[in-house]
């Protein structure tokens, strides 16, 4: 089968199979794609200051410019389509997906087996024994809650809730739960951090310097109790290392990324001017993050705690009567 013939089979089927089960809603922020029905001739494609250009042609409803800061694009033998780009007014926007079965209706259309969407990820004897020094250089031993808080993302300032709320929320859990926090951050995101420690009322460790290794990263999630973070891909260690996560969502709609992990908890609010997708809050209130409040995280945080606890408890009753 010749490339071009194993395209036309993906985008036949993937058109097919994926945009026409989108379902309508009313709200106009919502920017996502049509029905491939909906689009049929091929546009024409361009170069505008070096960004991809694309007009998204419709043959009973015309032209509409797509802006060239946009996502990627979809290219195929009948539409080439900006996702997330804003098609004509005519067209009702469409409800988002998981980006997990989007693809597994991809691959699945050219007839290859549904993968599922378990995670996997393996860490390394290395980084297994520099977390543990590290760890017990901070006074963190292996009987202790420990909940680790990832405050950064690089998909943009819009992502990042207040680091006083990750503060108070630190705080709480180490008064009322008896827990060990560890801040962690990525290259740029120290000052963060540091934020998140000097706003502390109780002692925090801020992993600051040196900054983990992404090897590091994992090996400490997979040790923790309890991952609080941004929408970010930290959250995604978590579900395969089966710990408890509570991700805060603001300008990002949770719908492209769900994970259907159970021991996840979504806090985000409603807001008129969201989902907008923005890496930089265009209105300049930040509404969607600054509404989260320390209290509805914390009791998510407590609540996955408490079901990792009585789990446990579950497992060794098993293991003693087995």
């Amino acid at each position: 089968m010749t490339l071009s013939s194993l395209w036309q089979k993906v985008w036949h089927g993937f058109s097919t199979r994926v945009f026409t089960g989108y379902k309508p809603v009313p709200h106009k922020s919502q920017r996502f794609l049509p029905r491939a029905d909906s689009v049929r001739k091929r546009p024409q494609v361009g170069e505008l200051g070096g960004a991809a250009r694309t007009i998204a042609c419709d043959s009973q409803r015309g032209f509409d410019d797509v802006k060239p800061d946009g996502p990627r694009i979809w290219r195929g033998p009948e539409v080439a389509v900006r996702i997330g780009a804003r098609l004509p007014a005519s067209l009702r926007p469409y409800l988002p997906m998981p980006m997990v079965e989007y693809y597994a209706d991809l691959i699945e259309s050219i007839g290859c087996e549904r993968p599922g969407d378990q995670l996997e990820l393996f860490v390394t004897p290395d980084c297994e024994e520099s977390l543990a020094g590290r760890l017990a250089e901070c006074g963190v031993g292996e009987a202790d809650t420990l909940a680790v808080i990832s405050p950064g993302a690089k998909f943009g300032a819009s992502k990042c809730w207040m680091p006083e709320g990750f503060a108070a929320v630190a705080d709480r859990l180490i008064e009322l739960k008896g827990a060990k926090a560890i801040i962690t951050c990525g290259p740029g995101e120290e000052p963060i951090a540091r934020q998140i420690g000097a706003a502390m009322r109780r002692e925090g460790l801020v992993w600051d310097t040196p900054l983990l290794s992404l090897g590091e990263l994992k090996s400490l999630i997979r040790r923790c109790d309890l991952l609080i973070c941004n929408d970010a891909g930290p959250r995604h260690f978590a579900k395969a290392f089966g710990v408890p996560v509570v991700t805060l969502f603001g300008p990002t709609h949770p719908d492209w990324t769900a994970t259907s992990y159970a021991d996840e908890r979504i806090v985000r609010t409603d807001i008129d001017c969201g989902p907008c997708q923005q890496k930089i809050c265009p209105l300049g209130h930040h509404q969607c993050m600054t509404a989260i409040t320390p209290e509805i995280v914390y009791q998510a945080a407590a609540e996955l705690l408490q079901r990792r606890a009585e789990s446990h408890q579950s497992a060794s009753r098993e293991h003693v009567h087995g």
